[in-house]
C-alpha cells in the first residue's frame, strides 16, 4: 500500500492542535484517576490525531476516497434488461 499525503496543511495543523489538547487533558485526568482505563483510550486517540497531523495521512480519508473511486467505476444497472441503456425511474415506497 502506497501511503501518500491526503490531508492539507491547515487540516494537519488542526489535527495536531486538537490531538495535543486531548492528549494533555487525558494524561492530566490519568494522573488524578489512574484506575480508569477510559482516559488511556482517549490518550491513544489523541496521540493518533497528532500522528495523523505530522505525517499528513488519514486512513479514514483514504478509505473514503477509495470507496468513492470504486463507486465511480461501477457501471449503471439496467432497469428491465433492455439494451437501450435507459435506467428505470425508482418510485418511492408508499404503503397507503
Amino acid at each position: 500500500m502506497n501511503i501518500t499525503k491526503n490531508i492539507g496543511i491547515l487540516n494537519a495543523l488542526i489535527r495536531i492542535t486538537i490531538g495535543l489538547t486531548v492528549l494533555s487533558w487525558s494524561t492530566a485526568k490519568m494522573v488524578k484517576f489512574p484506575w480508569r482505563d477510559s482516559y488511556l483510550f482517549i490518550a491513544i486517540c489523541g496521540a493518533m490525531k497528532v500522528a495523523e497531523g505530522i505525517v499528513r495521512f488519514c486512513p479514514v480519508t483514504a478509505l473514503f476516497e477509495k470507496y468513492q473511486e470504486m463507486e465511480q467505476e461501477k457501471p449503471l444497472a439496467l432497469g428491465d434488461g433492455s439494451s437501450n441503456g435507459e435506467v428505470d425511474e425508482v418510485l418511492p415506497y408508499n404503503p397507503t
